[in-house]
């Protein structure tokens, strides 16, 4: 392996500290918040994590998608301090603030739907699906909602309906949300192709729900915990032509795939396609706890006087950072960066599946890309992708595994990743690639 310039391993991993704080962990918060990496973080900034034990790490994890702008970013942090200094909190619905319109019309003016839009805010992805869920309901006084399989919304009950992963996320938790219906995801790599996908979305309006009962289609532009996998453009077109049909709500889940992090501002700009609806998340605040609805007027405004809402929703300080999130997301060109970055790893990605039998595919959007570990007849190799990202952890590389299976390993690699770190991070992935295969 080459000599690395920015990972710097002091100890073993994990080191003597780390370990004593995992105890610590085990003995006092409650076991199912399972721990994937054995290091306790210190401190972070931009594209890596230092641990307790002195020992850097390049983060391809990025707080699962939550740090398109990297860690401890200035501007956010300054912009975060000032407001907690002013204020933090009033609950929006009790006393109003200005950061919550200022936040509001800035993202209404990116999304990608036309005529009279507005916005709600929120705290977690799963609050955003479910009040999505709510506004589309009360718009069309319809119960059902329609899903796919390979989803990620959420897990709270009615996004846990939605989330088309049983273990673990759904492993005795049930019963769920009723009038929640599951259907075919094209997937270019193991099908069903887009056509197939759709002929069976027109298939369930005859033998699992009656299209007039039906509120809502939410779907991911780009698949995330599903492995990466992206939408076909006939699809997204598909979907719109069948919700303009029948009078469905389209809500696009872009908590994961926004803020750049496809090579575009939102992932289904991509597809030049409408949605009504668009959920975010994850990176609009630099992980600081902030979800939002974003869409339609008519659809924004159908619930009741104080139909939604919440004691959080729209925190003045995460607001505040989410506002500088924009900034840098437009001052540092973070869109065109995911772009190049994408371009880099995608190709050095396509020498790995020539290389390596058992990457069985490369895909994804700008810098939202994943590898597929294959055995035999592509049988999912999900212990391969285990040793993978372990051996890619004692080299000094934190990924993260996807897909239902668990033998994708996905990119979530802050946007300003330097080039140098970059191309280290890549040399490493390769060696844990060598290591394991």
């Amino acid at each position: 392996m080459a000599t690395t310039r920015t990972i710097d391993l002091r100890t073993e991993v994990p080191g003597p500290r780390s370990r004593e704080v995992l105890d610590r962990i085990a003995a006092s918060v409650a076991s199912p918040l399972a721990i994937t990496f054995p290091v306790v973080a210190a401190q972070a900034r931009g594209a890596t994590i230092t641990d307790v034990d002195g020992n850097t790490f390049i983060d391809f994890a990025g707080g699962v998608g939550c740090l398109n702008v990297g860690h401890s970013h200035p501007h956010v942090v300054q912009a975060a301090q000032e407001q907690l200094e002013r204020f933090s909190h009033t609950d929006f619905t009790v006393v109003p603030y200005e950061l919550y319109a200022e936040l509001a019309e800035r993202l209404l003016a990116r999304v990608p739907i036309a005529g009279p839009k507005k916005a709600a805010f929120f705290n977690a992805g799963t609050e955003a699906v479910e009040n999505a869920v709510k506004f589309a309901r009360a718009y069309t006084g319809r119960p059902a909602v329609i899903g796919f399989e390979g989803a990620f919304h959420g897990r709270t009950y009615l996004s846990l309906a939605l989330t088309s992963k049983t273990h673990p996320y759904k492993q005795g938790l049930g019963p769920f949300a009723p009038e929640v219906y599951r259907v075919p995801y094209p997937n270019a790599f193991r099908g069903p192709t887009a056509r197939e996908a759709l002929q069976a979305l027109r298939r369930a309006f005859a033998t699992l729900v009656a299209p007039e009962d039906v509120a809502a289609i939410v779907f991911e532009p780009v698949q995330g915990e599903g492995g990466f996998i992206p939408a076909a453009p006939e699809f997204v077109v598909g979907l719109r032509e069948l919700c303009d049909e029948h009078g469905i709500v389209l809500v696009c889940d872009e908590v994961q795939s926004g803020f750049g992090r496809t090579g575009r501002f939102f992932a289904i700009e991509h597809f030049g396609v409408e949605p009504d609806l668009i959920t975010v998340a994850k990176s609009i605040a630099m992980g600081i706890p902030l979800s939002g609805v974003l869409g339609r007027t008519a659809i924004m405004d159908a619930p009741v006087l104080g139909g939604v809402g919440g004691t959080y929703i729209g925190n003045p300080v995460a607001q505040a950072a989410a506002l500088a999130v924009l900034d840098v997301i437009e001052d540092e060109g973070l869109i065109e960066r995911s772009e190049l970055i994408g371009g880099v790893m995608r190709a050095r990605m396509e020498t790995w599946r020539d290389r390596f039998p058992a990457v069985g595919d490369v895909r994804g959007l700008g810098a939202m890309l994943a590898i597929e570990l294959v055995g035999e007849d592509l049988a999912p190799a999900t212990k391969v992708a285990s040793r993978v990202v372990e051996e890619a952890l004692a080299r000094g590389l934190l990924l993260l595994k996807a897909g239902v299976d668990g033998n994708c390993i996905r990119v979530l690699v802050p946007l300003v990743i330097s080039d140098a770190e970059l191309d280290e991070a890549l040399q490493v992935w390769e060696s844990a690639l060598e290591a394991a295969l």
